[in-house]
């Protein structure tokens, strides 16, 4: 195969197949994703657990689950910014050692002070790990399939959410909730390593420093070759670039972005609210209606286990078809599937709850996958950074909301009616943002 002496690099990755580089990125950000699922979720599965220890009423749980978030806001708004100047590669590493520490230190909590305040540091890892693994995974695939291959690392996440689980399941009869939270701290100190060796550098971020160029250079060619053998050590690599202002945030609305930079910012906050309000309250909410302790659980990780399938389904459509469209119909879905679990019987509880966690779980793959095909590279993380931040905004909101109203008396059927409306929302909002953008706009005005 002969190669233009002059090479852009995503025109490249667009027209090679997926080498085993590739998969070794989208595998490692997996793996990455899937231990910040398990650190973020878990805490949701031990709330019976840590109420019936330390005797604290159920309405009282919402700030334990919401700290975490707390920290996560700061993490994406900062890490996830800073990123687009020291490197992708550098800030998952950094973000990986923050939440594993400070998940090792939640274990040994001796009060409810301890766990919010391990808890909300642990987050601003978790929170600086997530769009950089989303942004790296996108630069590193082809565009033909850079929305499916996203999801499906995302589910990851989802995988993570399952494995707390299980965890929390098999191990709070015998070992009690500690050991869960030793388990999530290990888990990530394993991975480093691997991470240090194997994960390559963003090429885009190695080509566009400014500092030691020629060395970054070679480390990008080098990345390069290893995708395809063929390629020349005397090739000129380049980037296409927009225009870029000093202050990358305000690069988010610029070049026809603002309208489709606002609605995301609607979406992800609509989104993650319902989705952590879910995360966090679906096993109390269970173990109230008389479910085992290790029912509500296990019931519970069907809104990962939806969120999983629906991954695998709606990448490909969206990379096929109109991506606001299908992402209308999933939310839509998803505001009667809520609204749902609330009166289902028991014989369809398990059906309604893994139809809820295939819209609101797999419309946030969806939506974190469009939000990394809408920016450009060179504000991609910021991009991706602060429309999770956003949205996280969100996802302290519900838990405490929810804690406060169940506090007030209001009952399980009539909070999740509630959270049908924030889905409802966001269909409308994306459908709205399907009319200015194309799917296959690249976070261009049509």
């Amino acid at each position: 195969m002969s190669l233009a002496p002059y090479t852009d690099v995503a025109t490249f990755i667009d027209s090679q197949p997926l080498s085993r580089l590739q998969y070794l990125v989208i595998i490692l950000c997996g793996l990455v994703v899937l231990l910040d699922g398990l650190d973020t979720q878990v805490i949701g599965y031990l709330g019976p657990a840590l109420s019936a220890e330390w005797n604290i009423p159920r309405a009282q749980l919402g700030p334990v689950f919401s700290a975490s978030q707390v920290g996560l806001v700061a993490g994406l708004l900062v890490i996830g910014a800073i990123s687009d100047r020291i490197g992708r590669r550098l800030s998952i590493i950094v973000s990986v050692v923050l939440f594993g520490f400070f998940t090792l230190l939640t274990a040994f909590a001796q009060g409810v002070t301890d766990l919010m305040v391990y808890r909300l540091l642990a987050g601003i890892g978790l929170g600086g790990a997530m769009p950089n693994a989303l942004a790296l995974t996108g630069e590193y695939c082809p565009k033909r399939l850079r929305a499916t291959l996203v999801i499906i690392m995302f589910c990851g996440f989802s995988l993570g959410s399952i494995v707390g689980g299980v965890l929390a399941a098999t191990l709070l009869d015998s070992l009690g909730w500690r050991a869960v939270f030793l388990i999530g701290a290990i888990l990530p100190m394993l991975l480093l390593p691997v991470l240090i060796v194997k994960l390559p550098e963003s090429l885009q971020f190695l080509l566009l420093a400014s500092r030691s160029r020629a060395p970054r250079v070679r480390r990008a060619l080098g990345i390069l070759q290893k995708i395809n053998p063929q390629l020349a050590g005397s090739v000129e690599l380049q980037v296409q670039l927009e225009p870029v202002a000093k202050v990358p945030v305000t690069d988010l609305f610029s070049a026809g972005r603002t309208r489709g930079t606002l609605m995301l910012w609607v979406v992800f906050f609509m989104n993650l609210m319902v989705f952590y309000f879910l995360q966090s309250w679906l096993p109390t909410l269970f173990a109230d209606t008389g479910l085992s302790q290790q029912s509500a659980v296990l019931m519970s990780t069907l809104i990962s286990v939806g969120g999983i399938v629906a991954g695998i389904v709606s990448g490909p459509l969206m990379d096929r078809y109109n991506a606001y469209k299908v992402m209308a119909l999933l939310y839509l879905g998803g505001s009667l599937l809520v609204a749902a679990i609330g009166v289902a019987g028991p014989a369809a509880l398990a059906w309604v709850t893994f139809g809820a966690g295939f819209c609101v779980s797999g419309g946030q793959k969806s939506i974190n996958a469009l939000a990394v095909i809408f920016y450009p590279t060179q504000v991609r993380s910021t991009g991706v950074g602060w429309a999770l931040g956003i949205g996280r905004f969100g996802s302290i909101l519900g838990p405490v909301l929810a804690g406060g109203l169940l506090s007030w008396g209001w009952t399980t059927a009539s909070l999740l009616q509630l959270a049908a409306l924030p889905m409802l929302l966001a269909a409308l909002m994306i459908y709205v943002m399907g009319l200015y953008y194309s799917s296959h706009a690249q976070g261009r005005s049509k």
